[in-house]
């Protein structure tokens, strides 16, 4: 009889990647004691340690880690499997996987979340974010069923995009910045002279994407627009912000908006999603985010 199941792998994979046994029990929704259990009758019945235990963190051995090598595509098939299964006798996927670019606030898509709740149809949410290129690449690598991206998607194709609106953008010092004092447009040789707050891309292997950068611009990258404009209140650089984000930032003078001699154009935002497999599921996200969504879903 085969000592590895489904649900054993899937326990080393919740420990393993949130690095600890509480991380895995409270992922898994189990008691921590059930997780010790489980992973030391594994240990026995295959007369191996799959992990070195130092206090409550944990590390995979190097036979652990063997195992999640395949453990994880089972577990990926066995999803799919699911997935089928449930389409085929229900026409809803077993779980649909949204992604929004990580300048839009989760919070602004719970009127939808909680529609899509009410239908009550098995299918489970799983929301995330990146930045930039980065989910359209989560996109194109199938993980993510749809997605709300800036800028053009990739040309691999495969999937269905369509414009939900587009952001106009202020460029944007502290109010206590050299370059209030300038009283004229900022020129190229002025930006390079200063330090640039830029958001880091989150793609890896489709190409980077550097909006409103030049080259060889000094610059600080942070994770995320929320992070830039925090940067750029507290006077550490300047840079392109979304006007409907800093709307009460730039009313009380916090942050001065600034005349450059090369604006940045307005930015299309899309809602693209996977057309190879359409559940219902899917097909009830992309009608109800179909929609014009940007700025307004920015608003305060």
């Amino acid at each position: 009889m085969l000592k590895l199941s489904l649900e054993a792998i899937e326990i080393v994979d919740a420990i393993a990647r949130y690095g600890s046994f509480a991380a895995a029990a409270e992922r898994l929704h189990k008691v921590p004691s059930t997780i010790s259990y489980a992973v030391s009758k594994l240990e026995d019945q295959l007369g191996l340690a799959l992990f070195v235990r130092n206090g409550p963190r944990v590390s995979l051995t190097d036979a652990g880690q063997e195992m999640l090598k395949e453990g994880r595509w089972l577990l990926a098939a066995a999803n799919q499997l699911e997935s089928r299964m449930r389409q085929i006798a229900t026409g809803f996927e077993a779980e649909i996987r949204l992604v929004h670019d990580s300048l839009i606030p989760t919070s602004a898509f719970n009127p939808d979340i909680c529609a899509f709740e009410s239908l009550n149809c098995g299918t489970r949410l799983r929301i995330g974010t990146e930045t930039l290129t980065g989910t359209w690449e989560l996109l194109r690598e199938g993980r993510a069923d749809l997605i709300v991206a800036a800028g053009e998607g990739p040309a691999s194709g495969g999937y269905k995009a369509v414009a939900i609106g587009t952001l106009d953008f202020a460029f944007c010092v502290s109010a206590t910045h050299p370059f209030t004092k300038l009283g004229r447009p900022l020129t190229r040789d002025d930006l390079l002279e200063n330090t640039a707050i830029v958001v880091g891309d989150g793609a890896r292997s489709l190409v980077d994407r550097s909006v409103g950068l030049l080259l060889g611009q000094r610059r600080i990258t942070v994770p995320g627009m929320q992070a830039k404009i925090a940067a750029q209140l507290a006077g550490l650089g300047h840079g392109f912000l979304p006007r409907a984000c800093v709307c009460a930032e730039l009313k009380r003078g916090a942050l001065v908006e600034l005349q450059v001699e090369e604006p940045r154009p307005p930015e299309t935002f899309w809602l693209a999603w996977r057309t190879e497999r359409m559940g219902e599921a899917l097909k009830w996200w992309s009608q109800r985010l179909s929609r014009p969504l940007l700025p307004d879903i920015l608003a305060g």
